[in-house]
This record gives C-alpha cells, structure tokens and sequence, in this order.
C-alpha cells in the first residue's frame, strides 16, 4: 500500500444476487490492480470493497455504474452508494 492508496466500500442496489456480479466484479478489480472483496449481503444488495489507488478504485466504481450493454457487467443495478476510507490491507480479492 502506498500513501495515495484508499479503501472504497461500495452498496450495489438492483438485481445483483445470482446474476454473476460477484465474478465480474472480482474480474474487473483483478485488472485494475485491487484487492478486496465483492459480498452477497441478505436485503440483495452486493458490498464492494476495493483497495488501492485512487485512480483504479474511481475507475472500478465507474464501471459498477455503467450501463452494461456497453460493458458486459450482468444484472441490474439501480444505485450504487460509495465511502472512501482508509486502507486496512486487504490481500487479493474475493467473492464472499
């Protein structure tokens, strides 16, 4: 971790549970260089929890955002609600 690294805890709003979001999420933050986590939680919202700089964590949660014709992300997603917090090292990242 470097000292431009952060910590974003993201809520996924939508049909996000058994579409493969999880997969595709872990995919997408793998490529941008992120450790974390992607988690089903039981109201059906999906938590992201991504670790690394700034740039990459911005560029993970545009994607979550996007529409997904033009990025292949599955599901639905109706909002996403985002903190920025510091880093507590997390290692790899993984569905939960």
């Amino acid at each position: 971790m470097s000292s431009t690294d952060t910590r974003m805890v993201a809520f996924v709003h939508g049909r996000v549970q058994g579409v493969g979001f999880r997969w595709w999420t872990r995919a997408r933050a793998l490529e941008l260089g992120l450790s974390g986590h992607a988690t089903n939680r039981p109201d059906g919202r999906v938590q992201v929890v991504a670790e690394g700089p700034r740039k990459a964590t911005d560029e993970l949660l545009t994607l979550l955002r996007e529409n997904p014709s033009r990025c292949g992300r599955p599901g639905r997603v109706d909002v996403v609600v985002e903190q920025y917090l510091a880093p507590r090292g997390e290692v790899g990242f993984r569905e939960r």
